[in-house]
């Protein structure tokens, strides 16, 4: 009874962690979001599992009518164009970020210490509904890339077969319950994991290393997003 579960989570969990265009749509947004960055992986999740699931719909009703081939293969040149754009937000927001006012601040907790910090003028009520504000289109943004990863490529078809062979509908949807569960889980811990390291890097005032994350982010996603579109073309 468990077998088809745990074949599912695996399947997912390897389908997500392994495609590196999922990878770099959402390192960019986790590394912004930094300790709510699980969250971005989890509506990545629930809007690329919405995505297959409509894709999948589409297909077993209109199979006749409807281009799944080149719904698809469209869908996976959008991508790569999305990837570039994310890159470029990201990297924008990195040089935004540089251009600030900072200023020199010591800390004397246990041993002094030097380093720039960032000088905000505005007042904390305000500051807390830009960030707010910032984390739902965070949200929304990661959602709507999960929809069209959903949409794109026949390799989520493929992941499916395995419901053929099972002997009763019961094993079949604790598959695709299984699958479910992976995608969000392995796209939430990975999200946190970003989150994590980049939370650490801002915590510790190392900005080099803040910075490079943050750029490394960037290009990353652009890179991916040219290949995908020059792959798929």
């Amino acid at each position: 009874m468990n077998f088809p579960f745990f074949a599912g989570l695996l399947a997912s969990m390897l389908h997500v962690i392994m495609g590196p265009d999922h990878v770099a749509a959402v390192l960019p947004f986790a590394i912004q979001a930094k300790r709510k960055a699980w969250k971005i992986g989890l509506f990545w999740g629930l809007g690329h599992i919405f995505g297959m699931l409509l894709i999948g719909l589409l297909f077993v009703l209109f199979k006749e009518l409807i281009p799944i081939e080149e719904i698809s293969k469209y869908s996976e040149q959008l991508v790569g164009l999305v990837l570039v754009v994310i890159g470029i937000w990201a990297l924008i927001k990195v040089f935004q970020s540089e251009s600030q006012h900072k200023h020199l601040h010591i800390h004397s907790e246990s041993q002094p210490r030097i380093h720039k910090h960032s000088h905000d003028h505005s007042h904390d009520a305000g500051h807390e509904h830009i960030h707010s504000e910032e984390e739902k289109q965070g949200l929304f943004t990661s959602f709507s890339i999960g929809v069209l990863h959903g949409f794109a490529g026949i390799a989520h078809f493929i992941l499916f077969i395995p419901v053929l062979g099972f002997e009763d509908n019961l094993s079949a949807g604790i598959y695709i319950t299984g699958f479910i569960f992976g995608i969000l889980i392995a796209m939430s811990l990975f999200s946190l994991l970003v989150g994590k390291i980049t939370t650490f890097a801002k915590n510790e005032h190392n900005q080099n290393l803040y910075k490079g994350i943050r750029l490394t982010g960037g290009v990353f996603a652009i890179l991916i997003g040219i290949y995908w579109m020059i792959g798929q073309a």
